[in-house]
Parts: C-alpha cells; sequence; structure tokens
C-alpha cells in the first residue's frame, strides 16, 4: 500500500482548516469563543488525521509505549477544558463525564495486561465509545452556540480516544488505520459500490424505505456534504466497526467469516433506533452494506477503503433517494 507521508496529511490538514475557517466566516461566525473552538476542532481533527500518515503511530507506539496512550489523552482532556473554559461554558460535570470517557478505557487497557485482541476490556470499550457517541448528548458536552458545532467535535473525540486506547495502549494490529492506496483497491472499491447497490435499492424499494427521488441542496452541501460524510461518518463508524470491532471479533473466535458476520450484524442493528425505534427496514439494509463494508476492509486491510464504500453509499442515498 502507497500510504500518505505526514506532510501530505499536514496538508489535508491544514486545508480543511482553513476551508471550515472560510466557510464560517461566511455564515457568520467569529469571535473569541468560535476562535477557541475552531482550535479545538483543529487539534482534534490534526490527531485523527496524522495517525493515518505512514508510521506515525507506530512511531509514537515505539517511543512511548503504553504510556504514549496516556499522553495523547491527557492532550485531548486539555484540549476538552481549553474550548470549556475559552466558550465561556466551564462546568465540573462536563469535565469529569470527558475525563471518564477518556481514561476509563485507557485504564481498561492497562488492566488488560497484554491480553491477546479480543478481550472483555476490548469489547467493553468499544461498546462504552458507541453508547457515548450514540446515545450521549453532544450539546450538552459541546454546548457552544448550536449542534451544528457540537456533533463534529464529539465524533473527533471519540475516534482519537479510540486511537489512544487501541493503536497506542492496547498496540491492537491489523486496524487498517490508514490513507493510502494499493493494488487493485479500485476494483474493490467500486465493486463493492456497485454490488451493495444492486442489491439494496431493489430492496430498499420493496420495503418501500426508499424512494428515487433526485434533489440537489444548496452548492455548499454538494461540495461539503460528500467530504463531512467521509470524515465525520463513514470513517469514524469503520474504524469502530471494522478495525475494531471485526479485528477484535475475529482474533477472538479465531475466524475471519465470524468476525466479518458478527461485526456486520451489529452494525445492522446499531442502526435501529435511526428514524423511529424499531426501524427493523434500516436494521436490515445497514446489515447488508457492513457485509460489504467489511468485505472490502478484509481484502485491502484499511478502513480507508471500507470508508470511501461507506461515504460513496451515504452521499448517494442522500443525493437520489428519498426515506419513505
Amino acid at each position: 500500500m502507497r500510504q500518505l507521508s505526514i506532510w501530505s496529511v499536514l496538508g489535508i490538514w491544514a486545508s480543511i482548516c482553513v476551508g471550515a475557517a472560510l466557510y464560517a466566516a461566511w455564515e457568520g461566525y467569529g469571535g473569541g469563543a468560535f476562535a477557541m473552538t475552531l482550535t479545538a476542532f483543529a487539534i482534534l481533527l490534526l490527531v485523527m488525521l496524522s495517525f493515518a500518515a505512514r508510521g506515525v503511530a507506530e512511531d509514537l507506539a515505539a517511543k512511548f509505549g503504553a504510556g504514549g496512550g496516556l499522553l495523547l489523552g491527557a492532550l485531548l482532556f486539555v484540549t476538552f477544558v481549553l474550548y470549556l473554559v475559552g466558550t465561556g461554558t466551564f462546568a465540573m460535570q462536563r469535565g469529569l463525564t470527558m475525563a471518564a470517557f477518556i481514561f476509563v478505557p485507557l485504564g481498561l487497557a492497562a488492566s488488560s495486561g497484554g491480553a491477546p485482541a479480543g478481550s472483555w476490556q476490548d469489547f467493553f470499550t468499544i461498546a462504552g465509545v458507541w453508547v457515548f457517541v450514540k446515545f450521549g448528548s453532544r450539546y450538552w458536552m459541546w454546548p457552544y452556540h448550536s449542534e451544528q458545532l457540537s456533533k463534529p467535535l464529539s465524533v473527533l473525540m471519540a475516534v482519537d480516544a479510540a486511537l489512544a486506547t487501541f493503536l497506542l495502549a492496547r498496540r491492537l494490529k491489523g486496524v487498517g488505520y490508514s490513507i493510502g492506496w494499493g493494488n487493485r483497491w479500485g476494483l474493490f472499491v467500486l465493486g463493492s459500490f456497485v454490488a451493495f447497490g444492486c442489491v439494496a435499492i431493489p430492496l430498499g424499494v420493496q420495503l418501500k424505505f426508499i424512494a428515487f427521488e433526485p434533489h440537489m441542496d444548496h452548492w455548499s452541501a454538494l461540495l461539503l456534504g460528500p467530504l463531512g460524510i467521509l470524515i465525520f461518518t463513514a470513517w469514524p463508524e469503520e474504524l469502530l466497526f471494522r478495525g475494531l470491532l471485526q479485528n477484535c471479533l475475529a482474533r477472538a473466535s479465531k475466524s475471519e467469516f465470524a468476525g466479518w458476520w458478527t461485526a456486520s450484524m451489529l452494525f445492522g442493528m446499531s442502526h435501529i433506533t435511526n428514524l423511529g425505534f424499531p426501524n427493523w427496514k434500516y436494521v436490515i439494509l445497514a446489515a447488508i452494506a457492513g457485509l460489504f463494508y467489511g468485505w472490502t476492509w478484509r481484502k485491502t486491510g484499511s478502513i480507508f477503503a471500507s470508508a470511501l464504500v461507506h461515504a460513496a453509499v451515504d452521499v448517494t442515498w442522500h443525493f437520489l433517494f428519498r426515506t419513505t
């Protein structure tokens, strides 16, 4: 795999941060509180992207050992406290909640005592991260201005905390946390996307879950929507359900098929509360999607490839179909 260097990743990071600042200014955001929010966003995004660069995670793990996870956790917590202070929203409950979210998984990783991947501590942490992001009050944790700003911050913090726990403290192998490209990846990504569409579109229409209704939103949605879906939906979910969950399930069961199948079914079940509970139509289609995403991850060994398929599916659904 030809993985991006840290300098290429830093260029991507700088472009996103500058673009976010310009777009925010165009939307009318400004002031010291917003500047601190943008700073927190930039720090969290830098961690998320830099770990996907060639050799960064390995070098940090080799240099600091398991303590690297604690150091990264401390950086994340300080960033959160600075955000609260800078936006005038500091509250002890928020600080303690975030401290628990960051440091309890690190403590569990330490308590595993170097156990093989797939320990109960691993699964407990994966479940905890999912519950926190899925059901936690993002706006309560990141209260400045609006839910629109709190969602990306919450997702970035969850990804970074998972990196501290699994890539540094646990040094879990085979996650595939990278940005790069390998031989025949285009075939795997495109083939998975097309094959899923051939299955999901007729099934979704038959279940009366979707209807073909192309719509083009404002130009900003066309430009920023796909990027936002890739960074804040597809990438985090692929890390959690493929790089971590499917990986740990396969290692614990000593069966790639069992890990793939089980993670896909759990991915489907994780959508049962979406658009009304219980939404079994969503569960069925998401579980099928999970099979294709999981297959792509297995063939390429990278969450970047499966995230591209995931993002392509979500973008197609968003712009070409209506949920009935």
